[in-house]
Parts: structure tokens; sequence; C-alpha cells
């Protein structure tokens, strides 16, 4: 659900100020029934306990127990980041099947439901949920969360402003949430939806400068209405204590493969950001509103819908917006050599998401057998396995 604001000790430990443009990557998970791949209401005594002996800062819980989240060491490469998060969740995977239990990638669990979920005993999922009450009872969602390091609060900042525009595009690459509460949704990316219902979340307010953001920050605070600024949601976001830039906007993504691509874009434009700080430099309300209704656009229609471009007044393919973005930030990509697990963001355009493959599935099993359930079986057996490929 994205809601713990801890960073990863790895990237406290590790992450430097050499403008490297290192980065991290966080994936949450359902824990399903490894026999039904039906979310796991409450864990059994000593799986977590397990697992952080195991992996340590890598592994925190989320604010309902059928959740967990990894998060990878920063990293330099794109070959190291995919390796890491093959060894997290394998790992993971091995000692969930000793408990019984399996694990599944996607912005929804298919036949979920919120009512009955437990949640997480901590003291700041305390002090969330009776916020949130039914909000947070019905946040039954998983995100993928990226962070590249920028050492300059200001940087961190302007970029953010900067990179609104670009946020539906990452949202429709990423999309693995068709389904909620065993219905299709009809959407592509169900997940903001749900998760949009919380206070502070979807795009950025925008902020010219470090300075109006932190009296925000401040006035918020001092008023009690949040405790720091990890309790700003936002699909993207500076990061409350590491020196980053944090995108939060995908959808857990189902594919490995996927989470790599769209985190080297992510890592890529932040960097081309960096090196022209006069492109979008003039952003503002009237771009906000327009990316507002393309992020609308990415959760209804994934990669096949349009996105509106504001410079030439028409409707641009979300293929061909994705096209142009790998063209814009493709130098960048070469020189933090990320550009081959970059280009599989054209793949994805091209062949599908996670959310395409899952309503394939749903719709062969129920032509073949006529019987939704056993349609939504074989979407689950699906997740599963592919969360493992």
């Amino acid at each position: 659900m994205g809601l713990t604001g801890s960073p990863s000790g790895q990237f406290m430990r590790e992450a430097c100020v050499s403008h490297d443009y290192s980065f991290g990557i966080e994936e949450e998970f359902f824990v399903v029934d490894a026999q039904t791949n039906s979310v796991q209401r409450r864990m059994p005594s000593g799986f977590f306990d397990q697992l952080k002996d195991i992996l340590g800062d890598s592994v925190s819980v989320e604010m309902l127990q059928s959740q967990l989240e990894l998060a990878t060491r920063p990293s330099t490469g794109a070959g190291s980041a995919l390796d890491q998060l093959k060894g997290l969740r394998r790992t993971v995977a091995d000692v969930a099947a000793e408990h019984g239990l399996g694990l599944i990638a996607a912005g929804t669990h298919p036949t979920a439901t919120w009512d009955g979920v437990r949640a997480t005993r901590a003291n700041r999922f305390d002090g969330v949920m009776n916020d949130l009450k039914m909000l947070g009872e019905r946040s039954m969602v998983c995100g993928l969360h990226v962070h590249v390091e920028l050492p300059d609060p200001d940087e961190r900042v302007d970029v953010m402003r900067r990179m609104v525009p670009y946020i539906p595009h990452f949202i429709a690459l990423s999309t693995s949430s068709p389904f909620w509460g065993a219905k299709q949704t009809g959407l592509m990316g169900y997940r903001l939806a749900a998760f949009d219902e919380l206070p502070r979340t979807g795009l950025p307010e925008m902020f010219e400068t470090a300075a109006a953001y932190e009296r925000y920050i401040d006035a918020m605070v001092e008023a009690r209405a949040i405790t720091d600024s990890s309790y700003v949601w936002w699909a993207i976001r500076p990061s409350r204590q590491l020196p980053t830039l944090e995108l939060r906007a995908p959808d857990s993504c189902t594919r490995i493969e996927d989470t790599v691509a769209i985190a080297a874009l992510y890592r890529a434009l932040v960097r081309f950001l960096v090196r022209n700080r006069h492109h979008n430099k003039d952003v503002g309300t009237v771009d906000r509103a327009i990316a507002d209704e393309n992020k609308w656009r990415a959760q209804r229609y994934g990669i096949h819908g349009s996105f509106v471009d504001l410079a030439q007044r028409r409707a641009v393919s979300v293929r061909d917006a994705v096209d142009g973005l790998v063209h814009l930030v493709g130098e960048d990509a070469e020189a933090l050599g990320c550009l081959d697990a970059l280009l599989h963001v054209r793949t994805i355009a091209e062949a599908g998401t996670s959310a395409d493959v899952q309503l394939a599935v749903f719709q062969e099993a129920h032509h073949r057998t006529g019987k939704r359930g056993e349609a939504l079986d074989a979407v689950k057996t699906w997740l599963a396995n592919a969360t493992l490929q």
C-alpha cells in the first residue's frame, strides 16, 4: 500500500552523494495461500520474523497483514537491480512455502475483498488506521516505488514539478489491477482509483521551490494534520529521510523485467531533467490539469489509450508518447548504462502489461469453462507463477 514511510536502511547506509543517480526499488506484494492463491488474512506465527532474520532491512510489513514490501540496496546498474529483485522474490517465496504461503505481485488481487482484513499492529499503522477508518481498510493495493538519488533538496522539488506531465506514462506502463473484488473494473489500473480515496494522494502540488514545499509541510505538521512528510502520499514526492525523489505512481509489476524497465526510464528521466533545466520550466496549473486527465486515461486504458498533448493540442497514442519519451532520454539512459533495460518499455507498450495478460487469461478460461470462478482462479495462478518467473 505504501504508507509505511520507512526508508530502506540499506539505502540510508549505502547511498552516496556523488550524483551518480543511484537508485533503489521497493516492491509491494500480496501474501497468499499457496493452494488457493487467495489473500492470507492473518500471517502465520514466525513467518515475518524468519524473513527479517534472512533479509534484514530489505523486507518490511505494510499496513495490512496480507501485504509486505521488498526493497533493493541502492544500485547504479540495471543488471544489479534485476539480480537483487530476483533474489528477494525467490527468498520470500522459499520461506513462504514453508508456511503454506505464496506471493503475488499486482496492483490489486483479483478476488480479495477488503472486509475482514487485519491491520498490522504497529504504532504508525495504529495511528493511520484510526485516522483513515474505512479508507485504510479498503486499501488492498500494492504499488511499485522507485527512489533516485538527488542530494540537493531544491533540485528534488524542481524535478518533481517538471516530472508531473510524465507521471501518466509510468502508470500506463505498469497497469496490473484490472480486477477488484472478483469483478472486472473496466479499468486497466484500478489501484489508484482505490488509493486516491486517501488524503494527500494523486499528483503533487506545483511547488516552485523547496522553501515553498517546506512551508506546506511545516504548516501541516504544526497543525497536527500529519506527523511528518512521509504522510504525504503523492504519486511522486521528495523522500523524508533519503536524498532521493521517489516515484510512487506505478502498480506493482508482476514481471520483474517490467519493474526494472520502469525504474530505468524514471532514472534516465530524472537525469535528463537535471541536465536540461529549461525543459518543462514553465509547467504550471494547466499542465497539471492535463496531466491529471492523462493520469485517468492511463488508469482506464493502459497502453491502449491516448494522452492529451497540450503543446500540439491533439491526442497522442500512449505507444507514441512512450516512444517519444524513450527518444527524449535515450542519451541519458546510455550514459547511465541502463539503455537495454529501458528499451523493454517499448515491448510493454507493444505486447501489453500484466493487466492485458490477466484479462486475456480470464477471457480464455471463461470461454473454455463458462465459469467466472474458474476463470478468476486461472488469473490468480498466472499471477503467482509469473511473479516468480
